[in-house]
């Protein structure tokens, strides 16, 4: 009976000892004994995001239309989508418009079906707000809470976790994945109800587009009427025609840095598309927009539609009868043209 008795105590004893080490452990590797965070689509964005999850340590399950990307940004592939909502509270999406997102959501096998009471979707994608709400509703009613988190910031932002994120949906889901949002943001803001975050994420895509497209059209003007682009730049950067494109991208483009990567020129055309049906929805008149988007409808017609939206500039160039905003780019293509009619 005693050496029973001691073997019981040294049961109790090993308990806290397995406890303690299991902390230990945690602390050590901060994903451990969590479940993986699920992300549907590793790409130019979601690739990066999901990175700065990694590396801060979570484990992140992922699922992706090119399984290959999933690895190199340090994540898991999962089978399917019913293996991502089996295994994960926290699903993100980061995807290109509002079908794939329903398609992943709604299909057969997709996200609503194998949905758990609990769960949180975040879509961090750029979306139209109508199917945004539309999804909330059939998700709610299978207990899951659905966050729409436009995102701000482009690629160099997710690379460095300095994006900006508005948020539409319930606020104590969004404090529940705020560590989360925490790993690749640096602003986060709760803009209201569920479409609110997609809405406010249209609104600034919109003026986004309007002031590349305007400033692009600026800089071939500058160009063709003799004057110094970095120093027209440098006149406009403090004064009131200042704006992202003059700060950010205009004094890499005139150096020949496109910055390739951030957002296509179809995906612009689109997000300004999704502006016009707000508006339109709204009641709200927009004088604006129609110029805006033909202006990347016609970028993309000639050609630069996978490019960058920076290559916007490329397009009005070339309507103005071959002009290219970079000095080197310029006397290449005048080489090149020389050279074809010597040939």
């Amino acid at each position: 009976m005693v050496r029973r008795a001691a073997s019981r105590r040294n049961d109790v004893v090993v308990i806290p000892d397995l406890i303690a080490e299991e902390q230990m452990t945690a602390q050590r590797d901060p994903a451990a004994g969590r479940r993986p965070v699920g992300m549907v689509g590793t790409g130019n964005m979601g690739g990066r995001m999901t990175r700065r999850m990694v590396e801060a340590g979570h484990a992140v399950l992922a699922v992706d239309a090119d399984p290959a990307r999933i690895p190199a940004c340090g994540a898991t592939p999962a089978n399917s989508l019913a293996e991502l909502a089996e295994r994960c509270d926290v699903i993100m999406l980061s995807l290109p418009d509002s079908p794939a997102i329903e398609s992943v959501i709604r299909n057969p096998g997709g996200l609503l079906e194998h949905a758990r009471d609990g769960q949180v979707i975040v879509d961090l994608s750029t979306a139209n707000p109508v199917s945004t709400r539309a999804l909330h509703g059939e998700l709610r009613a299978r207990g899951v809470r659905y966050l729409d988190a436009g995102i701000s910031g482009g690629a160099a932002g997710a690379e460095k976790g300095t994006l900006t994120l508005m948020v539409g949906g319930d606020e104590a889901a969004l404090a529940q994945v705020r560590p989360l949002l925490d790993t690749f943001s640096a602003h986060v803001h709760h803009m209201g109800g569920s479409g609110a975050g997609h809405v406010t994420k249209v609104l600034n895509n919109f003026l986004n587009g309007v002031t590349l497209a305007a400033t692009a059209e600026v800089m071939v003007a500058g160009k063709k009427a003799g004057l110094d682009l970095a120093q027209l730049l440098d006149v406009i950067n403090t004064s009131t025609g200042v704006s992202f494109a003059s700060l950010n991208r205009f004094p890499h483009i005139i150096k020949g840095d496109y910055l390739e990567g951030g957002l296509t020129g179809r995906l612009m055309a689109k997000d300004v598309r999704l502006y016009l049906d707000l508006a339109e929805g709204l009641g709200v008149v927009t004088l604006v927009g129609p110029g805006t988007l033909a202006a990347f409808q016609v970028s993309n017609a000639l050609g630069y539609g996978t490019m960058i939206s920076n290559r916007v500039v490329d397009a009005v160039g070339d309507l103005a009868g071959g002009i290219r905003v970079p000095e080197q780019e310029q006397e290449q293509e005048q080489e090149q043209q020389q050279q074809e009619q010597e040939d």
